[in-house]
């Protein structure tokens, strides 16, 4: 409000605050009249938008939480193949570290998943990995160059095809656009291109549907989703990584 009013500037605002003042700018171009509503609602109405606002965005999540979980199975299956164990689609307990394709695509860039130890540990919980350290299905072909992190990086399959499902339709994760019979989410909430923040939701999303844990939750300890997020938030919005981040939206926006 004070910025409207021009008693202060962008420049007077901390990094956290112009982060929350651009989303606010994102909401208003949603829904326009939004700002006359809080500028002349009472604080009881304020509450109530500020309620729904947040109720809206937790059931679009576990939507989306719910579809990617059963959806997730078909991705990873081979093509014309079987997974082996099989997983079971409505319960996680077989996922994460403790079978081999979920473990194999949760597991560090920095680990070998093929180093039996390594599995053992990750299974057991001995060995816990911290939240940045980035999973190997976030890159393309599955593969991590050291000598430069950035290739292939926020490229994956798994990656493209859960983007696909969540914001076009599940139908074209396999390229059958056509078959869509309603307007996907990105058309609806008026985006037309892909974002840092919806790349940086997905990979969330789809490193939770990899793991083992049952519930999405903010404080999850296993898959420490808040904390991954904003790792990756951080990373693509870092000012000295501006080249890699525009050739990333390039890539995903062709």
């Amino acid at each position: 409000m004070h910025l409207e009013l021009e008693r202060i500037t962008e420049a007077d605002l901390s990094p956290s605050e112009l982060k929350e003042h651009q989303i606010y700018l994102q909401l208003l171009a949603l829904s326009p009249a939004l700002e006359e509503r809080l500028c002349t609602g009472s604080d009881q109405e304020i509450y109530y938008v500020a309620d729904m606002i947040t109720r809206g965005a937790s059931s679009a999540r576990s939507d989306d939480t719910k579809s990617l979980k059963s959806a997730l199975i078909d991705m990873i299956t081979p093509k014309n193949g079987v997974l082996t164990p099989p997983i079971q689609r409505n319960v996680k307990t077989d996922r994460g570290f403790h079978h081999p394709r979920t473990g194999e695509l949760l597991c560090p860039v920095n680990l070998n998943w093929g180093d039996p130890k390594i599995q053992r540990e990750l299974s057991s919980g001995q060995l816990v990995p911290s939240g940045d350290l980035w999973p190997l299905f976030l890159y393309s072909g599955h593969s991590w160059n050291p000598e430069n992190p950035w290739t292939g990086l926020f490229r994956g399959r798994l990656l493209v095809s859960a983007y696909k499902h969540v914001f076009t339709s599940p139908s074209s994760v396999d390229g059958n656009e056509s078959r869509a019979t309603r307007s996907c989410n990105a058309r609806i909430h008026g985006m037309k291109t892909v974002t840092i923040p919806s790349i940086a939701y997905i990979a969330t999303q789809v490193c939770f549907a990899l793991s083992s844990s049952p519930t999405f939750s903010r404080t999850d300890t296993v898959t420490d989703s808040e904390y991954f997020y904003n790792l990756v938030i951080e990373l693509l919005e870092d000012p000295e990584e501006w080249v890699e981040v525009d050739d990333l939206l390039k890539w995903w926006n062709m």
